[in-house]
């Protein structure tokens, strides 16, 4: 069956480029993705597996291939929305949807599982089981889609779970993993501080927002560097401090909002109460009014050890083939909401080189000159279909 499903992906290689092509030049927002699943679903009309559409908080896709003989479940993930960035590529096939691209490779992750899905769905009948192709929506802007999908039931059968990212920071033919903690969490906060503005010639008839949160930008980098255990991983960042308003007026509001990353629950937790605690204190300091709002967006994602290691052994059988190499990779401060699948089902989420040919220094993914491999399409369903093959004997 290796030699079959291997010779048939080779055989539509040029066929998931195009459907890559396609998804790229028509990318469509988080929660807004409706074209995209009429395009996969129009795809598995008249094939042999159960399609469920409109599965979680949006446009999600769950298509289930039942194979002729009983045995456990295995789910496969890819994603399927775009950013909202202005593409700058100059590639023919560049996004006709302006400000909105697929500058994270998800087109890629779509086109290489639409291809392995119709190949096992045409081999089912030497399927010892059952496969739940999950095509996923926005996991680019939170609550995302992973989390409603796995909160629909329609994942509870599921025995073990893998995905795949598209990165360009190795060569097509090369594939990381990493066991145990693996990308990071990610929380959210706004914090809204509220003073009594005047004039800037009497401060002491007023209460400066700004200063206030000046001092709030200085004081939550202490949560890091003395309050974070030296061998944890947190960053704490403020990306937007609005607080703009004329020279001498002293300003009676300003908004921040701020990013947090963490590798584990516990650090999560921590960093969560010291920003709290930070802005209780603020407000006893400056006599001041706070409004915190504070989300936690996506679970650090942690690969379970044995359905990684298993991985990694179904994948040794490719190195030489169509893989260069499968090597262990560093931990990424980037967040996958892949982490929702595996905090309820074992399983692992693997990285695919797809530097562009002849290019030392790619861009990275979410930037509008993003571009991949595309030699990097068939590498991942081989690499999929390896870890099908190998997860249910049948090489």
């Amino acid at each position: 069956m290796r030699a079959k499903l291997m010779q048939m992906i080779d055989q539509r290689s040029e066929e998931m480029i195009a459907i890559r092509r396609h998804l790229h030049a028509h990318p469509e927002l988080s929660f807004q993705e409706q074209a995209t699943a009429d395009y996969v679903a129009k795809f598995y009309e008249g094939k042999d597996g159960v399609v469920e559409r409109e599965v979680g908080n949006g446009h999600g896709i769950i298509v289930t291939i039942t194979g002729d003989k009983p045995g456990k479940t295995l789910g496969l993930r890819a994603d399927f929305d775009a950013l909202p960035i202005q593409e700058e590529t100059g590639l023919p096939f560049a996004s006709e949807n302006p400000g909105v691209m697929h500058a994270c490779g998800h087109d890629g992750h779509t086109a290489y599982l639409l291809i392995l899905a119709d190949c096992l769905i045409q081999l089912k009948d030497e399927l010892p089981g059952t496969i739940k192709i999950i095509h996923q929506h926005a996991e680019e802007t939170p609550p995302g889609g992973a989390k409603s999908i796995v909160e629909s039931g329609l994942l509870d059968d599921v025995d073990t779970i893998y995905g795949i990212h598209v990165f360009p920071f190795f060569n097509a033919g090369e594939i990381g993993y990493r066991s145990g903690f693996s990308m990071a969490g990610r929380s959210y906060f706004k914090l809204g501080i509220q003073g009594t503005g005047g004039h800037g010639s009497s401060p002491h008839m007023a209460n400066d927002a700004i200063v206030a949160a000046s001092y709030f930008v200085t004081a939550i980098q202490t949560i890091v560097s003395r309050r974070l255990n030296p061998f944890d991983t947190g960053v704490v960042t403020i990306g937007s401090f609005d607080g703009k308003g004329s020279f001498n007026v002293i300003k009676d509001y300003v908004e921040l909002e701020g990013d947090v990353r963490y590798m584990t629950s516990e650090t999560r937790e921590l960093i969560d109460k010291e920003i709290r605690r930070i802005v209780a204190g603020l407000e006893a300091m400056y006599g001041i009014t706070a409004t915190l709002t504070y989300t936690h967006d996506y679970p650090p994602l942690y690969n379970d050890p044995e359905a990684t290691s298993d991985a990694v052994t179904y994948l040794q059988k490719g190195l030489g083939d169509y893989l260069i190499a499968v090597s262990e990779a560093e931990m990424l401060s980037g967040s996958e909401d892949f982490a929702y699948y595996l905090e309820k089902i074992p399983g692992a989420f693997l990285y695919v080189g797809a530097k562009p040919k002849g290019v030392e220094n790619p861009y990275f993914n979410h930037h509008p000159k993003f571009d991949i491999d595309e030699d990097s399409l068939p590498v991942a369903a081989k690499s999929v279909a390896e870890i099908v093959l190998g997860y249910y004997d049948l090489n």
